[in-house]
């Protein structure tokens, strides 16, 4: 065996080095998504199968990106919190339950536990082939809440407009009744005692690649994709 000089020597070396750093440097750049009670289901439907009203691109960042972050986030601030992370979302985000949330990750859990909850909210209440008119319990509730579904329509597109930065806009049902609310952030209206039976994203991610700026368009097209079926169910329910 040729002996190696003080140049193999160095350059081996250097190459040994270079390996070690870029190494640790891709698994800096991705790490393992954090374990914990809560997982990211797939979307209910493929990506593209709301087009033309909301694109494929947009779905998967939506859902692929910034729902499994809320998960991942919300896995991270359940850590060591035996007791909640034995909870369903729905009832984790119940303000009783919250209550027992350490004051370090409280408000960590309403951010990403409200984002965990919203979006998969969001996906079911969504559908290819979709939209046109409520029917039954619901249209019945919402004709006589609000005069008729114009009405209504024209109300909760108001609150969608109306919501200055990042939020939601809802109709709930609390004590029987329905009622269009709004709320900022991922607030989730489960923790003000309210039942979401129907609700838009109006976050900037959720519209901003096909709609830009103009939200109102963005409002306009969603109904297209409304399942009216499901909301009509968490109605009944």
């Amino acid at each position: 065996m040729t002996p190696m000089t003080r140049r193999d020597v160095l350059r081996s070396a250097a190459v040994g080095a270079t390996g070690l750093f870029v190494g640790r440097f891709a698994n800096a750049q991705a790490p393992a998504p954090p374990t914990g009670p809560f997982t990211l289901a797939p979307l209910p439907y493929a990506a593209n199968a709301l087009e033309p009203h909301i694109d494929e691109q947009t779905m998967r960042i939506h859902h692929d990106r910034h729902h499994q972050a809320y998960v991942n986030n919300l896995n991270v601030a359940l850590v060591g919190q035996t007791e909640l992370s034995k909870l369903p979302i729905e009832q984790l985000l119940l303000p009783a339950n919250l209550a027992k949330a350490s004051d370090g990750t409280r408000q960590s859990i309403i951010n990403n536990g409200g984002g965990h909850y919203n979006h998969t909210f969001f996906w079911q209440i969504m559908g290819p082939n979709a939209g046109g008119n409520p029917a039954g319990r619901l249209a019945e509730a919402i004709d006589s809440t609000f005069g008729n579904l114009g009405k209504f329509k024209d109300a909760f597109r108001a609150a969608a407009l109306g919501r200055f930065g990042s939020g939601w806009a809802w109709l709930v049902k609390a004590d029987g009744k329905l009622n269009i609310v709004s709320t900022g952030n991922q607030d989730c209206p489960l923790t003000a005692g309210q039942t979401p039976i129907l609700g838009i994203d109006v976050w900037e991610h959720a519209y901003y690649l096909k709609y830009q700026n103009l939200r109102a368009d963005y409002v306009n097209a969603w109904w297209n994709v409304v399942n009216w079926t499901a909301a009509g169910q968490r109605f009944a329910a």
